[in-house]
């Protein structure tokens, strides 16, 4: 009967996955230490692993997910502090600050309309009759030609 090797095979194996967890470990560490992004595919590249056994392994897996989430790119505008806020009293003054002076603009807007629409009646008028437009006030009230 052949001697029983088994043994040699099991300790191989055992060789083999914590050279595996080594790789994976250091490229970890590599990778937070030069501030890389961290993703499954990035560790699993740089250790020479597969995907699916870094998923697989629970305190890698934290260790990814947590770092992943620490060097997340900070979004564009970061948000105000609260310290920095407009207090809602603020915010309601602006507004009632915009508001008046959308209704001054109007107003203005509307005596411009009509002053421009007096100034083209005239002008319609003088080329209707043939003549320069009135040029005082007196003169515009005559009438039509």
């Amino acid at each position: 009967m052949p001697a029983d090797n088994s043994h040699l095979i099991v300790a191989a194996a055992r060789r083999r996955a914590a050279a595996t967890r080594r790789r994976a470990t250091s490229a970890l560490r590599r990778m937070d230490a030069t501030g890389s992004l961290i993703t499954f595919e990035a560790v699993a590249r740089e250790a020479g692993v597969s995907r699916s056994w870094l998923y697989n392994q629970p305190d890698l897996r934290a260790e990814i997910e947590r770092l992943r989430a620490r060097h997340r790119p900070v979004p564009a505008a970061r948000p105000v502090p609260d310290r920095q806020r407009a207090s809602e009293a603020s915010l309601l003054r602006r507004l009632e600050a915009a508001t008046e002076r959308n209704r001054q603009l109007e107003a203005e807007n509307r005596e411009l309309r009509q002053a421009l629409a007096l100034a083209l009646g005239e002008r319609r008028m003088a080329d209707v009759c043939g003549i320069r437009a009135a040029t005082s006030p007196a003169a515009r009230a005559s009438g039509p030609c």
